[in-house]
């Protein structure tokens, strides 16, 4: 289809409004403060996933790590609201959708918390995977403790919604599919241990087996990548369900002899086959910054070693910390923003750059991207198709290395490039490439990043990011970033196509978005730096194909009144800061606030939190529409 008008699915504002997942499913009226509060908060979200429903093409349920509760309405200076696993429903094919948030976060009390299985203050990392049986699976990490301490568990679980009719009775309308909660189960447990230093289980992937062919019916299987406190050596670990969902079976590790790996994504082939594709990094033994992947032909219970198929130069942001002193907040209580420190905190360098303990040597503000692999495969295909994988990547482009002449580098410190969006067709009995690596898209200027891509009954569909309106463009500089480190408007949305028949022949890519967007706002970490999350969406069945990405079209810009603090005359103790350094920043209330000795005596002043986080300074959003 044509894309059309973008459509947004996180309604968070004045006039639109969250719904409860239990009045969508009964009609019965329930709130909290929790949903009230994501009614009008213009809050963040960002990761997002997508699913469309086999048997109903009406159906599409939306995800993404949602913080539209983060500021309480009872008191909206303390971030101590949850970050929780969006739900965003869509009966019209995509034109419109309702937001909801997957029962179980902290506050919900609805009859169907009851159902929850979770033990969590937050939850992120959501995808989504759709059976035959008009059932859906939203699957999830999740970390912190609801008592409020700095233990984060790393649990990973999967929520599941039916059709009412296979719990309630009655006809089965397919319009209804995935609309009644059923309930949430743990997949494995993470450690309680301070800091995510513990075992933390994090990038979740779910699919299923929905071609209905006999041989694994409606087997769900999940994978996740588990790190143990700051060792690097981490694996990937697969668990599957043969009963919709409601138990896992114990979880195996299936990256055994490799290490540094990130990213694993699922695809089910046409002959019921299961691929788990994930990035390999470089390592001081040797071991290459590859695709790999590792395949099962009993339905998940065992897989093969894993193996290389494509080794390339990466695309990861890099820069050299250099924190500036912040004036300290006042203390408030409340969760950190766990998605976006959970990776800080695996990396031994700066992967993404913005104000005081965020500021890094270059001075330039960028979201942090990696080089990441995302595969999929088409459950219907038959013959020569039937164990045919099609993967995407976005490494750096060969040939276009440069000396950044900062600290900045997409391949090293002090060295950047290009980055492109790769395509491969592997046939997995063979292990033989059948078509690529190729560049989806010839376009010479501008970065693509955050590739998906989805397969259906012979047709191909793809979207990524893409900077080529971005009037600062450089090899040599992060997306958005002229060279004295101010952010303009840079990213959109492109989609292109093809056919399993012939899928070297992509189509010309389209730009999807309406409005080129800024990503740099730095709207998390106490408003010091940006995060888009690691990831996009697309889904398909036949040629109807839905993409979903973040977006920063609602965000009001403004100023960090700490960045424009001026000394008083008289008073030599308080903080100066240079004058607003680029347009990064967004809308923020912040008072003075008086700094006392042991003995109440005033020494300084500082700078309170954010009074008004309603205000549209935080309003990232998710966005939808049709791909070719």
């Amino acid at each position: 289809m044509a894309s059309g008008a973008d459509v947004r699915l996180t309604n968070d504002f004045p006039g639109g409004g969250y719904t409860s997942s239990y009045t969508l499913a009964t009609g019965l009226p329930y709130s909290d403060e929790v949903l009230d509060t994501c009614s009008v908060s213009r809050g963040r979200q960002n990761e997002p996933s997508v699913g469309v429903d086999p048997r109903d093409t009406r159906v599409l349920i939306g995800s993404s790590n949602d913080y539209c509760g983060a500021f309480p309405l009872s008191n909206p200076s303390s971030a101590s609201g949850p970050i929780w696993l969006g739900y965003y429903r869509s009966e019209t094919s995509g034109r419109s959708f309702t937001s909801s948030l997957v029962p179980g976060y902290p506050g919900d009390t609805s009859p169907f918390s009851s159902l929850v299985g979770t033990r969590t203050a937050s939850a992120g990392d959501p995808v989504i995977a759709w059976d035959a049986e008009g059932r859906v699976f939203l699957g999830s990490e999740s970390s912190d403790d609801p008592a409020g301490t700095a233990k984060s568990f790393g649990d990973v679980f999967v929520a599941r919604y039916v059709n009412p009719a296979e719990v309630v009775g009655g006809a089965v309308d397919t319009k209804s599919d995935g609309k009644y909660f059923a309930g949430s189960t743990i997949v494995s447990r993470g450690s309680s241990a301070p800091n995510l230093l513990g075992v933390f289980n994090d990038k979740t992937a779910i699919a299923a087996d929905h071609n209905s062919d006999g041989r694994c019916d409606n087997n769900v299987y999940f994978s996740y990548s588990r790190f143990t406190g700051n060792s690097p050596n981490n694996g990937l670990y697969f668990s599957r369900s043969t009963d919709h969902g409601v138990s896992f079976s114990h979880v195996q590790k299936i990256t055994a002899g490799t290490q540094n790996v990130q990213f694993p994504d699922i695809a089910v082939t046409g002959n019921d086959n299961v691929y788990v594709f994930f990035r390999q990094f470089a390592t001081q033994s040797g071991q290459p910054d590859a695709v790999s992947y590792v395949r099962s032909t009993d339905c998940g219970q065992t897989f093969t070693r894993a193996v290389v198929l494509q080794t390339f130069t990466p695309y990861d942001a890099q820069d050299v910390s250099d924190p500036e002193p912040i004036p300290a907040a006042a203390p408030v209580a409340g969760v950190v923003d766990e998605e976006m420190e959970a990776e800080r905190d695996e990396a031994g360098n700066a992967r993404d750059c913005g104000d005081f303990d965020s500021h890094c040597q270059s001075g330039y503000t960028f979201f942090r991207r990696d080089t990441q692999v995302r595969a999929t495969a088409d459950q219907f295909a038959t013959g020569a198709n039937a164990d045919m994988v099609y993967v995407v990547y976005d490494p750096t482009k060969p040939g276009t290395e440069v000396d950044t002449g900062t600290t900045y580098g997409s391949i090293a410190v002090g060295r950047g490039s290009q980055s492109g969006v790769y395509f491969l067709a592997v046939n997995g009995a063979t292990g033989a490439k059948t078509a690529g690596p190729q560049l989806i898209d010839q376009e010479a200027v501008g970065h693509q990043l955050f590739p998906d891509i989805s397969a259906d009954h012979g047709s191909l569909h793809a979207l990524w990011w893409d900077s080529r309106n971005d009037p600062a463009y450089s090899p040599a500089r992060p997306i958005g970033n002229d060279s004295s480190g101010h952010v303009y408007d840079s990213l959109d949305v492109y989609a292109s196509s093809s056919t399993a028949a012939n899928p070297a022949a992509w189509t010309a890519a389209v730009r999807i978005s309406d409005r080129t967007t800024n990503p740099n706002y730095e709207q998390f970490g106490g408003r010091t730096v940006p995060f888009a999350g690691d990831y996009l969406w697309i889904d398909s069945i036949g040629a109807f194909s839905y993409g979903v990405w973040t977006d920063w079209r609602d965000t009001i810009a403004g100023i960090d009144q700490r960045e424009t603090a001026e000394p008083d005359e008289d008073d030599t103790t308080a903080f100066q800061f240079p004058t607003n350094r680029s347009s990064a920043d967004v809308l923020q209330c912040r008072t003075k606030v008086d700094v006392t000795d042991k003995k109440g005596r005033v020494i300084g002043q500082t700078y309170g939190p954010d009074t008004c986080p309603f205000s549209g300074g935080l309003d990232q959003n998710i966005y939808g529409d049709y791909t070719p």
